[in-house]
């Protein structure tokens, strides 16, 4: 099946056609988590998005190389590290380890290549000798900064003119700057905080130049797509920009620069110091992971998304749904896994994920009105799975959610829903026959009256 791929980049401002540098070795750069405590939900929408985008160029391409970095040294680390007294390399390890476990959760696959910045200590001192070289950077009170007055067209990611930027900061700049904007490169550590030996003394490398650095070892000068959330566009991609640029003698760091959009709660913005941070180890105690990930790809990836429990509640019912039919249908399993033309036009179409995923829906309904149908059906899971939904054995995912049922509770609803059919209020029965679903209860209407059963293996 032969279509094209288009992809709006950030850098241009508009959706462009995909062509990668090299059709047999498609690469890709996503900025990963900083690990220095538990994942948030804001931390998984970047790994969910960038984990579809990567399938789904792997349904195209010959070979697509997937990197996401570990950020394992930065000063809130350090200041963890203080906080539990513990040893940086224990903390590190220790949220390395919960990041992947929770992305797990998530039905999200380990990328390709994992990179660790302390693992290039010696490649970031390279790039910095580079950049002195050509006078690209400078060195003041033992720090090493970048010169962003050497760079014409730094701001040209984020559309940000440096000099407004300085006319309008109110942040006093440290003395041994220059410009308020110039970034550090490398700078000094105390005798007894982490840091390794450098022509500058001993130190530590700046956030901004681990992912210049990886790149470049990972895949060279260009790679074809760049990735993050877009709290990242600045300066922390404008300051990859213009590092990489420079040293690699004006080559672009990435082809295509991707943004997805900030998870909200409830219209506010998710921040510790508003006490509203969700953490995924937190999230997949109360729901399935595959609930948390069809709610991050329900809104399309540059958007917005606000996160509430409507949204889990939605999301829980659709998956509830969608495996009570394939569980029914379980007699027409087979190893034939196909995909809609039309679902995948959608991700073709800069990963437009709630317009697929309105054709799972369209789909559904179609299985719902033909359960004999055996292409269809694969066709269902096919599609589904090509976003990582659908993936559970249908009889497991409800099994998964019956270790604990209130039989009273569900007694009592069940005559509700009875006493809402017969004053024919169809809308309150849906919604409780829903409430039971999401509870793993599957209700069977017959000519005795409505009988529940939690869908066991034997069934």
């Amino acid at each position: 099946m032969t279509m094209t791929i288009r992809l709006f980049n950030s850098h241009s401002r508009k959706k462009e056609v995909f062509k990668p540098l090299n059709p047999d070795k498609v690469t890709i750069y996503v900025c990963g988590p900083t690990v220095y405590g538990p994942s948030h939900i804001g931390n998984a929408r970047p790994a969910v998005v960038f984990d579809v985008l990567a399938d789904l160029l792997r349904a195209s391409f010959k070979q697509v190389i997937y990197a996401r970095n570990i950020t394992d040294i930065d000063d809130k680390i350090i200041n963890a590290a203080k906080e539990e007294k513990e040893d940086i390399s224990k903390i590190t390890m220790k949220y390395t380890e919960q990041y992947k476990y929770d992305m797990k959760a998530l039905n999200v696959s380990f990328p390709d290549e994992e990179p660790f910045a302390t693992a290039h200590i010696k490649e970031m001192i390279e790039f910095i000798n580079d950049l002195l070289m050509k006078e690209f950077a400078y060195v003041s009170d033992d720090h090493v900064l970048f010169d962003i007055s050497s760079y014409n067209s730094y701001g040209m990611l984020s559309r940000r003119n440096p000099e407004e930027m300085i006319a309008g900061s109110r942040v006093e700049v440290q003395s041994y700057k220059k410009k308020p904007l110039d970034f550090v490169l490398w700078k000094p550590s105390l005798d007894n905080e982490i840091g390794w030996d450098s022509p500058w003394g001993f130190g530590r490398p700046g956030w901004h130049l681990e992912c210049s650095t990886m790149i470049f070892k990972l895949f060279g000068k260009t790679i074809d797509i760049h990735g993050g959330g877009e709290d990242l566009t600045f300066p922390h991609h404008e300051n990859e920009i213009a590092q990489s640029s420079c040293r690699n003698d004006g080559h672009p760091l990435a082809n295509y620069w991707m943004h997805n959009g900030l998870v909200q709660m409830d219209k506010a913005k998710m921040s510790k110091s508003l006490g509203n941070v969700l953490l995924v180890k937190d999230l997949v105690k109360k729901v399935p992971g595959e609930v948390i990930r069809f709610s991050l790809l329900s809104t399309h990836y540059r958007q917005p998304l606000i996160w509430n429990q409507r949204l889990i509640d939605q999301s829980n019912t659709v998956l509830n749904n969608m495996y009570s039919l394939l569980a029914e249908t379980k007699d027409l399993d087979s190893n034939e896994k196909n995909i809609d033309k039309e679902f995948l036009e959608s991700l073709y179409d800069d990963l437009n994920t709630p317009k697929a995923i309105s054709v799972l829906h369209s789909l559904f309904k179609r299985l719902k009105k033909s359960p004999k149908d055996s292409s269809l059906r694969a066709l269902l899971i096919g599609s589904a799975n090509l976003i990582g939904i659908l993936k559970n054995d249908p009889i497991e995912w409800f099994e998964s959610k019956n270790k604990d049922v209130d039989i009273e509770m569900i007694n009592n609803l069940i005559e509700k829903r009875r006493m809402a059919r017969e004053e024919k209020d169809y809308e309150k029965s849906d919604t409780i026959r829903d409430q039971l679903l999401n509870m793993g209860i599957f209700i069977e209407d017959t000519q005795e009256g409505p009988v529940w059963k939690k869908i066991s293996i034997n069934d």
